[in-house]
């Protein structure tokens, strides 16, 4: 166990005997000569004191020398030795979000009881929605993207130091002939473009990378922006000197971290590099200038990248908040199987925190009524490669509003999947003065809810369940309504 940990837990003992013997800790200090600033410093878990000063507290305070040296924690406290023996603090990234392990440590030893209490129920949440580390790393990450409003200027700028050393000219549309050439010449890189089809397990993997002998095994059924952005990401882990990361897309295995930011950075990295913001802010900004809406301008800008729909929308929760100050905006990406009825949200991303809809892990109902699920609807019939639709979104019960643009493509790993991707910005008007074509009277508007469960819309047709949670809801204010009533009535 870290030594930090070790004077936590003896300060936490200490604390915990004198006070179940009723002592203040001036009185300690008064019956065992030690200095009540000295015992303070060892209860918060600053100092551990050598054996002659625990040898005198064991005597005064009529305990064991090897229950006071123990690690062992009584069942009030047991929980936060097992969080310490964890190692878990290691593993939170706490420096992301400015915030020291000393402090952490400062608040379990002031508040040991009421922390313990906290901590009990974090776990049981977790154990209750089989929260992995895992889902808790993704979850840190998706925070740290939100409070820097998703935009990195530093990585932004080693893709600019890159370009400039390497001759590339970010105007033109790069290849992945011009990135293997990097790869291969410069980082020593083996493409090898058959070994993953020999087995049928790894029919889903797209990339897996040998460092022994920088082999990068590629799947041959990748396409030309797939293969573009695995090369470019390949190159941020060289160009940024990233040694700590993942080998595998898009099956992955966390150890720390580390690998999940380093993953995170190499792909932003990939997407500025094929989708330069040189190139893509003068397309939004033809899109956002027009006074109708045009669903084919869209789409060149989707298309106007050697880059997949997803890539580009995603690098637009980039741009739109650094060059358009569109901060109040949310990202989507749901899958759905042929024949089914369920529709997963497998990636989220809020950068207001405020945005619905989000994850849903109680087996709810996704709102029909949602763009982001009509393309995927409309993909299914069509069988074409790409569908695209637009909506604004009325929320019912939030007065939020929110102009909504969904692409939907066939998963080219997986039969009879399909993916939607999309982006919503905050209707309001702000986004007004940036966009010109909101009021454009053809624009479909959609009154929506999160779940049929927590949905208030009447004669719903898309519904698929009725509104439980609400239904709930309304008997229990009633049930207090009925209380209130009665207590009114027998108090006079």
């Amino acid at each position: 166990m870290e030594q930090e940990y070790i004077k936590l837990i003896f300060g936490l003992k200490l604390k915990q005997i004198r006070t179940d013997k009723n002592l203040s800790l001036f009185g300690l200090s008064k019956i065992c000569g030690l200095s009540k600033s000295y015992l303070n410093e060892i209860e918060k878990g600053k100092k551990y004191p050598k054996p002659d000063k625990i040898i005198l507290l064991s005597e005064k305070l009529d305990v064991p020398y090897d229950q006071m040296v123990s690690l062992k924690l009584d069942k009030n406290l047991a929980p936060i030795g097992d969080l310490l023996r964890s190692k878990i603090l290691k593993e939170i990234p706490l420096e992301l979000f400015g915030i020291k392990e000393s402090d952490l440590i400062d608040i379990v030893a002031t508040a040991p009881a009421k922390v313990n209490a906290f901590i009990s129920t974090i776990i049981e949440i977790a154990q209750h929605y089989s929260f992995s580390r895992e889902s808790f790393y993704l979850a840190s990450l998706r925070s740290y993207q939100e409070a820097n409003n998703n935009y990195f200027e530093d990585i932004e700028q080693q893709v600019l130091k890159f370009a400039k050393a390497y001759h590339l000219d970010l105007n033109k549309t790069l290849s992945s002939k011009d990135l293997e050439e990097i790869l291969t010449e410069e980082f020593g890189y083996t493409i090898n473009n058959g070994e993953i089809k020999k087995y049928e397990a790894l029919e889903n993997l797209r990339s897996l990378f040998v460092p022994e002998t920088k082999t990068l095994l590629l799947s041959a059924d990748i396409n030309e922006p797939q293969r573009t952005f695995i090369y470019a990401k390949e190159i941020a882990y060289n160009f940024l000197a990233y040694t700590d990361r993942l080998y595998s897309f898009p099956w992955i295995k966390f150890e720390n971290f580390d690998q999940v930011l380093n993953n995170f950075y190499a792909s932003y990295f990939a997407g500025a590099l094929v989708i330069p913001k040189t190139r893509l802010v003068p397309k939004i900004e033809e899109v956002f200038s027009e006074e109708t809406f045009d669903p084919n301008k869209f789409l060149a800008l989707i298309n106007g990248f050697n880059a997949s729909p997803e890539s580009v929308y995603q690098r637009l929760t980039n741009i739109l908040p650094n060059s358009f100050n569109i901060q109040n905006l949310f990202f989507l990406r749901f899958t759905h199987r042929l024949g089914s009825t369920k529709y997963h949200l497998k990636k989220e991303l809020h950068l207001s925190h405020q945005h619905s809809p989000r994850a849903n892990e109680t087996n709810e109902h996704y709102c029909r009524r949602w763009v982001s699920l009509k393309v995927l609807n409309d993909i299914k019939m069509s069988q074409k490669d790409h569908e695209f639709d637009c909506q604004i979104s009325e929320y019912d019960g939030d007065d939020n509003s929110y102009i909504v643009f969904s692409s939907a493509t066939k998963d080219p790993f997986k039969d009879n999947q399909y993916r939607s991707i999309s982006i919503g910005l905050l209707m309001n008007k702000q986004l007004e003065r940036k966009i010109k074509f909101l009021n454009d009277p053809k624009l479909k508007s959609q009154k929506v809810g999160v779940t049929c469960e927590r949905c208030a819309i009447k004669n719903c047709k898309e519904r698929q369940n009725s509104a439980v949670v609400l239904d709930r809801v309304d008997k229990n204010k009633n049930v207090e309504s009925i209380v209130e009533e009665l207590q009114a009535k027998f108090q006079s």
